[in-house]
């Protein structure tokens, strides 16, 4: 019996971090999961948007189900390392347009 999956998703060490990816591009499962269930884009909206097989991207959704603690940790990681840099480096434009502001 051959796994469906295999044909849609992998992992490679060194390729987005060894995250699970569609087979044969660089877009996450965890990708895929934001664009879908935060963003509200359909599947078939992905797929289109992305030169994606409509298969590819409902195994992406497949995968996040089977992997939902991971994936979702792995989302959250994403999003509190970009909240710790985002106070870290301030925006040097908008900086400057409040010092325009003030002046």
């Amino acid at each position: 019996m051959a796994l469906v999956l295999e044909k849609h998703i992998e992992i490679t060490e060194g390729v987005r971090g060894g995250k699970p990816r569609l087979a044969g591009t660089r877009i996450t499962v965890s990708d895929v999961v934001i664009w879908h269930l935060r963003l509200g884009q359909s599947l078939e909206e992905i797929a289109v948007s992305y030169d994606l097989s409509l298969s590819s991207v409902y195994a992406a959704i497949a995968y996040y189900y089977d992997h939902k603690e991971e994936i979702d940790a792995e989302i959250e990681a994403g999003r509190a390392y970009y909240e710790t840099m985002k106070r870290q480096s301030p925006s040097l434009l908008k900086e400057k347009l409040e010092s325009q502001d003030r002046d």
